[in-house]
Formats: C-alpha cells, sequence, structure tokens
C-alpha cells in the first residue's frame, strides 16, 4: 500500500484534504502533517470536527510569521517527519506557504511531490500564492488539475508530464456538505437574518489588509452596500484596528466570528451577493449560484468571469459600489469544475505509484 505524507495548514487545504483523504482511506497509508500555519479553533479545528477529517499525526505549530521565517520552520519541520516517515509520495494543496514547504522539503529529498489544484496561474507575481503555486507545480510529478484551462496554462511552461485534469476537490465537498449545511445550520437564524437579503463578504487577502487605502476604501464602500455579513479573518481584525478602521467596518456592516464550513456554506447558499478576494470564495460562490463580485485585479478562477458569474472590481470604491448595485449574472454555468469525482480519481492515480 502506497504511503503517502499529507501536508496542510490552512483553512482552504481542509476542506480540499476532506474528500480525497475520504477516498485513499483502505488503499493508502495517509500520515497528516498540520503545519499550524491557520490555528485559531475557528479557522482549523472546526474544519476537522465538521468534516470528519482524520487528526492529523504531526502538528508543527508554526503559527504566524513573515513569509520567509514561517516557509522555513515549516520547511524544517516537515523534512524532519519525511526523513524518519520515509512515505513514498508527499501531497500538498493549493497555494500556501504549507504547500510551498511541503512541496520543497520532499523534492530535496528526492520525493514525488504530488499537487492538488495544480496549474491555477493569476499572473501577478506580486501575490505570494502565485509564487508559492509556480514553484510548487515546477517541481511537482504529479500535477492535479481542476480544469482544462489550468492544464493549458502548465504546457504553456512546459510541464506536460505527469499532468491529470481531475475536476476539483472543492466541487466534491461542496456537493457533499452543502445539503447537510442547509439542514443544520442555525447560523442565518442567530443572526437575524432573511435569505436572499443580505450580502457576504470576507477579506484576507494582503494586498487589502496590509495596504490601508485599499481596506479603507473596502470598508467605505461596504457601507455603501448595506445589509453586509463579514466573518471576520484575524489577519483582518488586526488590519483595522491597526488602521483605526475597526469602529468604522462595525457601523457598516455586522461583524462576526470565523466560522466553520457548513455554517459558512449556508452564508453562502443564502446571499443575494457575494463579496469577497478568496479564491475558494469565488469558486463556491459560481457552485452554488451566487452572483459574486470579486475584491481583486485578477483572479485563478478565470473560468468563473468568462461565464458571467464574477467581475473583478480591486479595491476601487466605486466600483465595489457599482458592482454591488447593478452585477446580474450574464449567462448559464457549466460543469467546468468537474462531476464531483475528483478525490476519486485522485485516489486511484495515487494508489498506483507504489
Amino acid at each position: 500500500m502506497v504511503r503517502i505524507a499529507t501536508v496542510i495548514g490552512a483553512r482552504p487545504q481542509f476542506i480540499k484534504a476532506a474528500p480525497v483523504s475520504r477516498a485513499l482511506a483502505g488503499v493508502a497509508d495517509e500520515i497528516l502533517i498540520h503545519t499550524g500555519q491557520h490555528y485559531d479553533p475557528g479557522m482549523s479545528d472546526v474544519f476537522f470536527e465538521e468534516m470528519h477529517i482524520p487528526v492529523p499525526t504531526y502538528n508543527l505549530g508554526i503559527g504566524s510569521w513573515t513569509q520567509g521565517h514561517q516557509t522555513g520552520e515549516m520547511l524544517k519541520g516537515i523534512e524532519s517527519i519525511l526523513l524518519s516517515d520515509e512515505p513514498d509520495i508527499v501531497l500538498v494543496y493549493g497555494d500556501t506557504n504549507s504547500t510551498l514547504a511541503g512541496a520543497l522539503a520532499a523534492a530535496k529529498l528526492h520525493l514525488p511531490v504530488a499537487h492538488v489544484e495544480a496549474g491555477l496561474r493569476s499572473f501577478d507575481k506580486s501575490m505570494p500564492e502565485e509564487i508559492n503555486r509556480i514553484l510548487t507545480d515546477h517541481v511537482s510529478t504529479h500535477l492535479f488539475c481542476p480544469t482544462k484551462t489550468a492544464a493549458a496554462n502548465l504546457a504553456s511552461e512546459t510541464i506536460m508530464q505527469g499532468v491529470h485534469v481531475t475536476g476539483d476537490v472543492m466541487a466534491d465537498a461542496l456537493a457533499m456538505h452543502a445539503p447537510v449545511a442547509a439542514r443544520s445550520s442555525e447560523k442565518l437564524a442567530s443572526l437575524g437574518l432573511v435569505p436572499g437579503a443580505y450580502t457576504l463578504c470576507t477579506v484576507h487577502r494582503q494586498s487589502n489588509t496590509d495596504d490601508q487605502k485599499h481596506l479603507a476604501a473596502i470598508v467605505s464602500a461596504l457601507g455603501d452596500v448595506g445589509d453586509v455579513v463579514m466573518p471576520l479573518h484575524p489577519r483582518t481584525r488586526r488590519a483595522l484596528v491597526q488602521a483605526g478602521l475597526y469602529e468604522q467596518a462595525a457601523q457598516a456592516m455586522t461583524l462576526i466570528e470565523p466560522v466553520g464550513y457548513l455554517d459558512m456554506l449556508a452564508l453562502e447558499q443564502n446571499a443575494r451577493l457575494i463579496l469577497t478576494d478568496s479564491g475558494g470564495v469565488q469558486k463556491e460562490a459560481y457552485l452554488l449560484g451566487v452572483p459574486c463580485v470579486t475584491l481583486r485585479e485578477n483572479t485563478e478562477w478565470t473560468e468563473t468571469v468568462d461565464d458571467g458569474w464574477n467581475v473583478l472590481v480591486g479595491a476601487d470604491r466605486d466600483a465595489i459600489c457599482s458592482a454591488a448595485a447593478s452585477f446580474r449574472p450574464k449567462g448559464p454555468r457549466s460543469d467546468v469544475f468537474g462531476d464531483g469525482k475528483a478525490s476519486e480519481r485522485i485516489a486511484s492515480i495515487l494508489a498506483d505509484k507504489v
């Protein structure tokens, strides 16, 4: 049986890992390494509980640091585990520092790297995530692409071996958990929200939180949008406080603590509109059929824009207000993200790699 070391550390990776770990059970021996990149219970523990992810074999407890410090600490910790546990393959997800650290540790030990969500490109190298994606793809042996666009991006960089278009594992997770969220979440009731009568917003990107002009423009715009609910990422809370914008934000919208996966799905399902700078939330909005306004100048999920369900407005106050008031989807959604069986395909491919 193939022995797989899976490296995760952030909220989006927990969501992606849940269906894959389930598919790997019985066909692979999985060692789960949690870097601790997201360590707040609302950003970590609740996802393991709700999505029935196995308890991590290791938790490095790295926490928050600068980009280089965090990645370096992860690299040291992951390398030590790989040397002691001797896996056959190292599996990484997405585009975080945990992704890059896992991929580099494995590559330097000459272990095959499997990258779930390979081939995504925003074509903006000012984003740390873009650097992480590119470097991870170029040291990976098995590249699992969520879409044909992602595979084409790899081909343009002359990466064609080991590339598989599997569909998107987040589509698998959503198909499995959205009905549960619709039945069981009490988040709307607890907040007094009426389905279809509020706007959901998430902000956490470094380009928005660390730029006070961007953050101020977003907060100002959200005050005009009205009826906004924002689960507040710890980074965003700190940024609002440091910029002296927290009180303005609290008056402009309903700020709530980070929520688990099921509550987030319920909030997304019932929103009239989603405003976000998150890649995963853009995709979930598309899959759920909710119009999305993205607070970025670019996106790695270009299919959502091409199909007319997502519009890019950056941190421009007027553009945000205009889109929130007038944006309407322009066409039907497609099955561009697959049929909900991506995890099974990935597990089948990896199980044959002993």
